[in-house]
């Protein structure tokens, strides 16, 4: 197989498998089998082999000798230092983003504030929640490209993992969380960068970034079995 195949073949069963593991198709808890993904995503098992190992060194997997491997259960010790990573990072980032944010970036998180309103007005279901969600990492996303900062939104995202299932299974449960509320903060922010406030700015991403680790209760007592019984 030549070299590009088989890099190829690494990085999508990597991506993939990750992608179900953080949209929870794959549920906390559950033993999944080198078989079964090859079967699944139509790859050797070589690089499913080497996917377990990676997401397994971000604690997405749990590698258990003679027993197999499976989806990590949620810990909220990790989800709550991946916060607190975000938040530092994020607000150093909101600020820079003050001094240069251009036209076209504006622009971007314009465009993507109108259409989180465009979701807002229907009922949000299933595929409307995970459409949002996509517009909320991308708003936020936009904020470290425009300064520059892909790397440090890569490695962000290599320690978000737990954050980023319990942000999930928080906005799809059946909570009540007003989906306008989030909306309303990015316009917040978005208008804080606009106008240059860093003041504002930094008041505004604080607040929005303290909800997501929220109703911390209500969803362990609603999963009980997606996280780990000591936190």
């Amino acid at each position: 197989m030549p070299v590009n195949s088989v890099i190829n073949a690494k990085e999508h069963a990597y991506k993939e498998i990750k992608d179900q593991i953080l949209k929870l198709k794959l549920i906390p808890g559950t033993k999944i089998s080198e078989k079964l993904m090859s079967d699944q995503l139509q790859v050797s098992r070589t690089p499913i082999r080497e996917a377990f190992l990676k997401l397994a060194q971000e604690e997405l997997l749990k590698i258990v000798p003679q027993s197999g491997t499976f989806v990590s259960l949620i810990n909220l010790d990790y989800a709550r230092e991946a916060q607190f990573v975000r938040e530092e990072l994020e607000t150093a980032v909101i600020l820079l983003s003050c001094e240069k944010a251009s036209k076209e970036s504006l622009f971007n998180l314009e465009m993507n504030i109108k259409m989180q309103d465009g979701l807002a007005s229907d009922k949000f279901g299933l595929q409307q929640k995970e459409y949002f969600l996509n517009l909320d990492e991308n708003f936020h996303k936009e904020f470290f490209e425009l300064t520059e900062k892909q790397r440090t939104w890569q490695m962000m995202q290599s320690i978000n993992g737990h954050l980023s299932r319990f942000r999930l299974l928080r906005l799809m449960s059946t909570s009540s969380l007003d989906w306008n509320i989030l909306i309303e903060q990015h316009k917040a922010i978005y208008t804080a960068v606009l106008e240059q406030d860093k003041f504002k700015a930094e008041k505004k991403i604080v607040e929005h970034l303290h909800l997501m680790l929220t109703e911390e209760s209500i969803l362990i007592k609603q999963y009980p079995d997606y996280f780990e019984s000591n936190n």
